[in-house]
């Protein structure tokens, strides 16, 4: 079923309108600004958004963009999906649609790990479905994506939370750089792992984890408060479908541009067996940092990453508080906050109804 077509999705969707139109009226009655700049007393939550910035996760930057909940203090790129270049010049280009004036900052080229992985035939060879979307005017700025994620949590202390899109490089190499400047951050949020479902680059392992496991184990051993959402949360009644495609292109100029990077993505799913249906992991990552409510229920987890070479090279796995095993201590930090239960069915709307903001 449709949301909006039921009890529930017409109830959560008209309170959401509800919440917009509250939000928008405090904030032209408090928000006066000759430079235009925000004024709010209301707290808004300082993020860096970190990303390798194919469709997918230019789909999240607009979410986040168009979400007055963030204050975006910048974007940094690294190699994943697309090259360096190529994903600095896609991360411009989404914020430019969504008229978000964030900054970019270039990072890692490089990761940890000796894997490599070839997107192209997922993404396409831009990353954003081969459909000549990338004409951004704006340029990356000169000071270095690590360089900048260190120097905003110095100046924020305790404030900041970053968003960890795809692999886990640029903040593992700021772990590594600056480790009493890093404990300063105030949670990591990281599209990373299988949850407790399936993986897609291998059986147990998630594609951005897998594209640098040796940085994502650094992450989780570093302790700081992480909130993980895996492949499990977008699975099933989270994935877009054909319809749902057809009215994201219909919104408007935004939705168009979604629309069509994820080309390639589609054709790559439909000649693997699942027609008619599509991921979309990052936004729904995106979604549970900035909807109140999306998120239905977390386990408090520790999370150990394998990076020995096998079948088993990058899968995360997550010991749960409180849970007795039989063999084996669970003695552990539990730092990680396992998001295990998503208004999947709302997904889709709760994010057209964000972007046409």
């Amino acid at each position: 079923m449709e949301f909006g077509k039921g009890i529930k999705g017409e109830k959560r969707l008209f309170m959401r309108k509800m919440s917009c139109l509250l939000l928008e009226l405090v904030m032209a009655l408090f928000c006066v600004s000759a430079a235009g700049e925000k004024t709010s007393s209301m707290p808004v939550r300082k993020v860096i958004i970190d990303t390798d910035a194919g469709a997918d996760d230019a789909s999240a930057l607009i979410l986040a963009a168009k979400s007055p909940e963030l204050d975006i203090l910048g974007v940094t790129v690294l190699a994943g999906n697309v090259d360096l270049e190529q994903g600095t010049r896609n991360a411009l280009a989404a914020l430019e649609i969504a008229e978000c004036h964030a900054s970019v900052y270039k990072g890692a080229s490089e990761n940890f790990s000796e894997v490599k992985i070839n997107a192209s035939s997922i993404f396409g060879s831009d990353g954003m479905g081969d459909m000549d979307l990338i004409h951004s005017h704006g340029l990356a700025q000169e000071e270095n994506a690590v360089d900048f994620i260190l120097r905003s949590v110095r100046e924020n202390p305790g404030e900041v939370e970053i968003v960890i899109l795809g692999p886990a490089t640029n903040i593992a190499l700021a772990m590594d750089k600056d480790p009493e400047t890093m404990k300063q951050v105030k949670r990591i949020w990281s599209l990373g792992s299988a949850g407790l479902g399936p993986g897609n680059a291998s059986p147990v392992a998630e594609f951005n984890v897998y594209a640098d496991a040796p940085a994502y184990k650094k992450l989780l051993d570093f302790g700081l408060p992480m909130t993980v959402i895996g492949l499990d949360m977008c699975s099933e009644e989270a994935q877009w479908t054909d319809e749902q495609f057809e009215k994201l292109s219909a919104s408007g100029e935004i939705g168009q541009f979604v629309a069509d990077s994820f080309t390639r993505i589609r054709k790559f799913y439909a000649q693997n067996g699942a027609v008619g249906r599509v991921m979309n992991c990052d936004s729904t990552a995106m979604m549970c940092l900035v909807e109140e409510g999306f998120v239905n229920r977390t386990l408090p987890c520790h999370g150990s990453c394998i990076t020995e070479q096998g079948e088993t090279y990058a899968q995360v796995i997550f010991y749960q508080q409180g849970f007795t095993y039989d063999v084996v201590s669970n003695d552990y930090n539990y730092n990680v906050t396992l998001v295990n239960d998503v208004d999947k069915t709302d997904y889709f709307d709760l994010y057209l109804s964000r972007i046409q903001q």
